[in-house]
């Protein structure tokens, strides 16, 4: 603690020299305005790195910076369940030797993030600023029901914003991948500007936010971020914040069946032209992709620019698989593929099963809390009625689960959780116990744990007292516990459904009628792909 606050004090004092230098130029009326300018930007670049540091209390001094954890957001009815991982010991060893080591956040403070002006590194520039409310809340981001729309309130509405900054933070992406800070603030509330384009009543920043926190915990508490590189983790925290950038609130079929220009129906190229522009396969998910690169084209938003060209190239392969595997008109064959390489000897795919970790992510919210699965469902429902209130403007059929009169909310929610979300989460449990169960057994043979467990095994939360320092090794995952957890809210939620069902009944908020036609829709989730 003693050399935590030499560190602090020591960088303090050349802004507080400044500062009073300023104060005595103002007495005299002698003060130069670009100076006077430049001083106080410093002074301030400085005091937020502290204010940071000693609030958010994320490491001690001494300890590393893992470089890895993972989490889950909840999400919808259409993403993805693309695949599987796999392990390549030596490959990860020859890696080992060549990742320098991680520092501590303070060290990460004092050369990340105020190290541009004081140590004239040229990457980083002020950090992003934590509001009180924003800190308490995400005290709980490694917790599998995190409250996100309580985050966006905090924010200001911008829990997309803070959810990207602190798990780049958290994993040392920032230092890892030389990101500008300023570039990733920049891209953050760009993304931000696009998910709430068309004001989605369920596909906008919270729903990004809420399923790049699920990829997170998924990563985390199933031990997988031991099994990935910085890269990859990278690219999983990166394709959960940009998956569904820019979407229109409909369907990929909706889009397809819409070929002319409609005004005041969809905005932008993202109306009928995009089914043409990729050829009616994976519409919007080739769109969410393209539009988030095409962000980085802008200097000032590209956090990618120090990746050498092989690890670029890597990354947008990774991402470019993930985020089209969102789209639920291939959930099916994806599941089959899967199930198919847990029999084969070979092992699992690394990039399909980055896939599946974000596709089980995206239509999470039935295995969340009820609070949290409730509200989602009804954001979800008035955006499909939205889409069906413009299907019967434009004279079209209505699409399965659209028309606000008829639908069978209850009942889809049953069908959703029975052959959409309770499948897709057992494959997922199965997928990382056959990944992560020979780690852990290799780890507790060997005096020396691997790269990936040393690395990662002293990792705390990014906000917390100083009191609490969760384990996060590979001897402290639980499988067991993780699948439990969600078995047992799946059930509950599921039973919940079906008294409403029973009572023919489903509370709207003063979003959808107070009642419901109560019947299986099944294949309505099933061909739907929001």
């Amino acid at each position: 603690m003693d050399d935590h606050v030499t560190i602090r004090r020591k960088h303090l004092q050349r802004p507080i020299f400044r500062l009073r230098c300023l104060v005595k130029q103002l007495e005299k009326g002698d003060v130069n305005i670009v100076d006077l300018k430049k001083n106080i930007e410093y002074a301030a670049s400085v005091l937020e790195a502290v204010y940071i540091d000693e609030t958010r209390r994320l490491l001690d001094t001494d300890d590393e910076l893992s470089d890895i954890q993972s989490d889950s957001v909840p999400s919808e009815v259409r993403d993805w369940l693309a695949s599987t991982f796999t392990r390549k010991m030596g490959m990860m060893k020859k890696k080992s030797e060549e990742k320098p080591r991680f520092r501590s956040i303070v060290h990460a403070v004092q050369a990340g993030i105020f190290v541009e002006r004081m140590y004239r590194k040229s990457y980083h520039m002020v950090g992003l600023a934590y509001p009180e409310a924003v800190i308490v809340t995400l005290k709980d981001v490694d917790k599998w029901s995190f409250d996100v729309f309580a985050l966006n309130e905090a924010s200001g509405e911008h829990s997309l914003k803070f959810m990207i900054y602190e798990l780049f933070t958290r994993y040392d992406l920032i230092n890892r991948f030389k990101i500008p800070v300023s570039c990733l603030i920049a891209f953050a509330e760009a993304l931000e500007v696009g998910y709430s384009k068309y004001k989605n009543p369920y596909h906008n920043l919270i729903h990004a936010a809420d399923v790049t926190q699920t990829v997170h915990y998924i990563m985390l508490h199933t031990g997988i971020m031991h099994w990935l590189t910085e890269l990859e983790i990278l690219a999983m925290v990166f394709a959960a914040a940009i998956h569904d950038y820019e979407h229109t609130g409909t369907t990929n079929n909706f889009h397809i069946q819409t070929r002319n220009p409609l005004p005041g129906i969809l905005f932008l190229i993202l109306r009928s032209d995009v089914a043409i522009l990729y050829n009616d396969r994976s519409v919007l998910e080739n769109h969410h992709v393209s539009a988030a690169y095409r962000l980085m084209q802008e200097e000032e938003m590209n956090v990618l620019v120090n990746l050498s060209k092989d690890d670029w190239r890597d990354l947008r392969n990774l991402v470019i698989e993930m985020v089209l595997s969102t789209d639920m008109s291939g959930h099916f064959q994806q599941i089959k593929n899967i199930r198919n390489s847990l029999q084969q000897p070979e092992g699992l795919d690394k990039a399909k099963t980055m896939s599946l970790i974000l596709h089980a992510a995206d239509i999470s919210h039935p295995a969340k809390s009820w609070q949290l699965h409730h509200r989602w469902t009804m954001a979800l429902m008035e955006e499909f009625f939205l889409q069906g209130d413009k299907e019967a403007e434009l004279g079209l059929p209505f699409s399965p689960l659209c028309d606000r009169k008829s639908t069978m909310v209850a009942q889809s929610q049953i069908g959703f959780i029975d052959f959409i979300v309770e499948p897709t989460f057992s494959l997922l449990t199965d997928s990382t116990e056959k990944i992560i169960i020979p780690l852990i057994e290799e780890d507790s043979k060997t005096k020396t744990p691997s790269y990936g467990a040393s690395r990662r095994s002293n990792m705390k939360g990014t906000v917390n007292d100083g009191t609490y320092s969760p384990d996060y090794s590979l001897a402290s995952v639980d499988l067991k516990s993780f699948k439990n957890n969600l078995v047992d809210i799946i059930q509950q939620n599921k039973e919940r459904w079906k008294e409403l069902a029973a009572q023919g009944t489903v509370v709207y908020d003063g979003l959808l009628p107070s009642r419901s036609v109560l019947s299986p829709p099944l294949r309505c989730w099933i061909f739907f792909s929001p």
